[in-house]
């Protein structure tokens, strides 16, 4: 019950630090976003957020992940990062999806710690399953990023610069974040990865071959488009389409094949 109302908690503070850059855009107002309450709530609910995850998920000599404790984690950690970033950049508006988003992480993940299919790590393993969610919530940031420059290059493209689209940083400034995002991003994938071919007996073993195929995938088509923008100049469109791509492989092996092997097969 206490990890619950944790989570109930933190899925409140997460929605009003969210609600004060949308009412923003909501009124249209060209003031700035109060980031020293967005930033206050955010951090409250963040707190609540990782009491509840280390009540929910630790014990003191194990980590255990089910499906959807594994999304709250990752919740927490872009929520996290999300706002440690808006204390440099201005992301206030990634933290209008982002942190709703992890609220309802963290009452899924209060609500079904181990769902089907629970697994103990061996201490060997944490290192690889944290730097595999790291990145994953770094990558999913990007996606995000990506998502707001879409919208932004869409509308000044059809001459209709008004709206949310004034009260975004300069389409420049948004795809210089984007790349800088996916910069670190893919710094931490190649770590899991390598991490993963150090401390798993097999990483093309039956049950987790498809994660790996799918994850080195992802792989090439980050790096691809980070070589293509520092050697091509890549940027616009076709940032987008490699970085929501990417993200899309990315979340099929590790989402997907956690709720086939979780959620699918134990009932088959």
């Amino acid at each position: 019950m206490l990890t619950i109302f944790l989570a109930l908690i933190s899925l409140g503070l997460y929605s009003g630090a969210g609600a004060i850059p949308a009412a923003r855009l909501a009124r249209g107002s060209l003031r700035p976003v109060n980031k020293t309450a967005l930033l206050g709530l955010g951090a409250l609910a963040a707190a609540c957020h990782g009491l509840a995850l280390y009540l929910s998920l630790f014990d003191s000599q194990s980590h255990t992940f089910g499906f959807f404790g594994a999304a709250s984690v990752i919740g927490w950690l872009m929520a996290v990062l999300t706002l440690v970033a808006t204390t440099r950049q201005p992301m206030e508006n990634l933290a209008m999806l982002i942190l709703p988003l992890a609220g309802i992480s963290a009452l899924l993940g209060a609500a079904f710690p181990g769902s089907n299919g629970q697994a103990t790590l061996r201490e060997g393993l944490a290192a690889h399953v944290y730097t595999s969610m790291l990145a994953y919530s770094v990558l999913a940031i990007a996606a995000f990023q990506a998502v707001l420059v879409a919208l932004q290059d869409y509308k000044l493209r059809h001459k209709h610069p008004g709206g949310f689209v004034r009260l975004l940083p300069p389409l420049q400034a948004m795809e210089a974040m984007l790349f800088q995002i996916l910069r670190l991003g893919f710094v931490l994938l190649t770590a899991a990865l390598v991490s993963g071919f150090m401390f798993l007996e097999d990483m093309f073993a039956q049950h987790v071959a498809h994660k790996t195929v799918l994850s080195m995938i992802a792989w090439v088509v980050f790096g691809g488009l980070l070589l293509g923008h520092w050697r091509f100049g890549w940027r616009g469109q076709t940032a987008i389409r490699w970085t929501v791509g990417g993200f899309i492989t990315l979340m099929l092996a590790f989402f997907g094949s956690k709720f086939v092997l979780e959620m699918v097969l134990v009932r088959v």
